[in-house]
This record gives structure tokens, C-alpha cells and sequence, in this order.
């Protein structure tokens, strides 16, 4: 820890005096990063456009974006370095708790992840981070609380991809605006999907049950969470890409859908990795495929459907903080870096891997740039498949 605190230390006084670099050196530093040279001039064009009111905020987080991009070791130096940014500093956040809002009941991955962090948080920032479960409409109702909380940082919204992602296409009468009403704060974790069936069924790959669909066209039935879910999503995806034809079973949650398939009454099912593993890991359930573009480290001898043939299914479950628009930059960069810090923390990683959860922090801007990513891939889907929610 010692080590960790004087590398810390060491690292800020070298980022404080690139704070005050010319712009060919920043362009420099930037072009021995990694980053692209027209991300390089429009971070610099976004720091010329800031200086006269954040420039000390701007340039700090410029050169802590560097960190970033280099490893985990740069990620855990840079979150260390924005808990100090200087207009963080100046506004004295966090001086009261915070209110982490989440969209489901308490028992869930998504709330266990969010009590986690919470956890961590609360030695990060000073203050009790609480989390707040306010549950209904896949999300919705906890996204209409937190887009109409005022921008303080003191309510933020703890949401996963079917409440900013999904909801937008599915539902038409929503009180929030996801690209207009909130402001990225930071991926936090994903988990793949996973098509699993009966252990007594006779096929061991996504191959394989492709192959027996076209053999019993409609008469294979996939459980799925809901109809519009992200497990939906992904056998409309697994169907597109094999040219097949599965019988949808919508549940109301995957309990059910376990225990029935556990039991014979159905085929298969999509399921979230949180959700199945322990059955698959006890040899109950058979994995033959993740939604996710790689192999996952829970399951690393799990092929995805990328790797056996079937392009473009991939549909992760995924959760990241978002803040009230509005919200002030230097709270915003202060968040990530709490969120980051926590997310790289061995203790907290340990229990989101046995938890089936993989961390995957980010800047405030990878996020939004995947937020938007999401929107439209669901979106078109959506629309293309006339899926309507329930």
C-alpha cells in the first residue's frame, strides 16, 4: 500500500506540471498515448473552449486521460489523481450523502452491484453513498425520478441497458429523454447472455441446436425474461444470423424460467450469466454459447456465437451511473473517478467475478459514445422486429 501511496503522490506531481504544457506538447503527449490525432485536436479544442471558466479542470483531465489508456495500474493513478481535480476541490463535493438509484427490487445483480460499490464508495468519497430502489417498467420509473432530480450530484441513477437502451423504442409514453436528460458519469459492469439448455439435450454448440431448429422448424422452445428484454434481443439475433426459427416463452423473470427448464418444460433458454452460472457450473444446466464479443473470464471455455458463425449476436447486460443533466463537469469527473477507483479494487472485483459480473470502467465519454451505440442497435432492431414491450 505504501508503494501504491508514493507512486500516487509522484504521479500527481508529474501530471500537475503537464497541466501547464504548451499545445504542441500536449499534442506530443497525446500522440505517445495512443489517441487519435482528431481525438487529439478535438480534446484540445474542447480545452481552448473551456479555459476562460474550467481550464485547470480541463487540462488536468486531459492529462489523466493518458493514464487511462495505458492499464489498469493507469487507471487506478488517474482516479487517484481526478479525486484531487481542483474545481472538485473548490465546490467541496461530496458534502452530504449521495443517492444511488436503482431500478429493481433489492436481491438482484443489478442492486448487488450497486450496494458493492456503494460500499467502496462511502471510503472514496467521505460520504454514505445509499442506495435507493425504486422498481417498475424495466427501469423506467427510476429513470424518471433521477432525470427530474436537480443536477447536484446528489441523485444519481445506477441503470442498466434496458432502461436508456430498450425502453426508448419500446415504450412511447416515457417522461425521460435518455440522450437529453442525463449525463454519462461511467460504464460500470457487464455480463454476457448465455444460451443454455436441459443437460439431458442432445447438443453441445449453438451449432448444433441451429441445426435441430431447421429440422423442427417453431418447435423448439427458448425462454426469455420478458418480451423486449435483452435475452429477447439476443435470440432475435441467434434466428437472424442462423436463418431459423425458435418458439418464444416470455417470462416475468428468470427464476421460473430455470426452474422450468431445469424440469423439461423447455428447450432452452437465454439467460444472464449471474443467473445460470451456478446451475451450469453444477453440471444441472449446458452452456453452448455467449452473447458477448469475447470470451468472458467466468467462462472462458465458452464459445460465443461470434466464434462458431452466427455474426452480430452479441447482446450484453451492462449497468453504468448516470447524472441528472445538467450536472456540473468537475462533480462528474470527481464521480468517475470514485466509481473507477472503486471498480479496480481487488476486493470489489473478486466479489463481482464470483458474482458472474465483469467490471468494465470507462471515462464519461466511452460511456456516452456506447450509450449512443446501444440506443440505435436496439432501436433498429426493435423497430425491424415489430417487438412491443409488455
Amino acid at each position: 500500500m505504501s508503494a501504491r501511496d508514493a507512486d500516487g503522490r509522484e504521479g500527481r506531481r508529474s501530471c500537475a506540471c503537464k497541466i501547464q504544457m504548451p499545445e504542441p506538447q500536449l499534442r506530443r503527449a497525446f500522440a505517445s498515448s495512443g489517441v487519435g490525432r482528431l481525438d487529439v485536436l478535438t480534446r484540445i479544442r474542447s480545452v481552448k473552449k473551456t479555459r476562460r471558466n474550467d481550464g485547470r479542470i480541463a487540462r488536468w483531465y486531459l492529462c489523466v486521460m493518458i493514464l487511462v489508456r495505458c492499464s489498469l495500474a493507469g487507471i487506478v493513478l488517474a482516479a487517484l489523481l481526478l479525486l484531487t481535480v481542483p474545481g472538485a476541490q473548490a465546490q467541496d463535493y461530496p458534502n452530504r450523502p449521495i443517492r444511488l438509484v436503482v431500478g429493481f427490487t433489492p436481491g438482484g445483480t443489478t442492486d448487488f452491484v450497486a450496494r458493492l460499490l456503494s460500499e467502496a464508495l462511502r471510503g472514496l468519497l467521505g460520504q454514505n453513498v445509499v442506495v435507493d430502489n425504486r422498481p417498475g417498467a424495466n427501469g423506467a420509473i427510476a429513470a424518471e425520478y433521477v432525470a427530474k432530480s436537480d443536477p447536484d450530484g446528489y441523485t444519481l441513477f445506477f441503470t442498466t441497458v434496458g432502461a436508456v437502451a430498450i425502453n426508448p423504442a419500446l415504450r412511447s409514453n416515457l417522461a425521460y429523454e435518455p440522450r437529453k436528460d442525463f449525463a454519462p458519469v461511467g460504464m460500470a459492469v457487464f455480463n454476457s447472455t448465455m444460451l443454455v439448455v436441459n443437460a439431458s439435450m442432445k447438443v453441445n454448440s449453438a451449432r448444433e441446436l441451429a441445426a435441430l431448429a431447421r429440422e423442427r422448424p417453431g418447435a423448439i422452445t427458448i425462454g426469455i425474461t420478458g418480451l423486449g428484454a435483452i435475452s429477447h434481443l439476443g435470440l432475435e439475433l441467434f434466428q437472424a444470423a442462423a436463418g431459423v426459427k425458435f418458439q418464444a416463452v416470455p417470462y416475468r423473470g428468470a427464476s421460473q424460467a430455470v426452474t422450468d427448464l431445469i424440469g423439461g418444460q423447455l428447450d432452452g433458454l437465454f439467460g444472464d450469466t449471474p443467473t445460470v452460472m451456478e446451475q451450469v457450473n453444477t453440471g444441472k444446466l449446458k452452456a453452448l454459447a455467449a452473447t458477448s464479443q469475447d470470451r468472458s473470464d467466468i467462462f472462458p471455455d465458452l464459445p460465443t456465437f461470434v466464434e462458431q458463425g452466427f455474426a452480430d449476436t452479441v447482446a450484453n447486460q451492462w449497468a453504468g451511473t448516470l447524472a441528472p443533466a445538467g450536472t456540473s463537469p468537475a462533480v462528474i469527473v470527481n464521480l468517475n473517478a470514485a466509481f473507477n477507483a472503486a471498480l479496480t479494487n481487488v476486493n470489489v472485483r473478486r466479489k463481482l467475478g464470483q458474482a458472474g459480473v465483469t467490471p468494465s470502467p470507462s471515462t464519461p465519454e466511452e460511456f456516452g459514445r456506447y450509450l449512443e451505440q446501444e440506443i440505435a442497435r436496439w432501436s433498429k432492431l426493435i423497430r425491424d422486429k415489430g417487438i412491443k414491450g409488455e
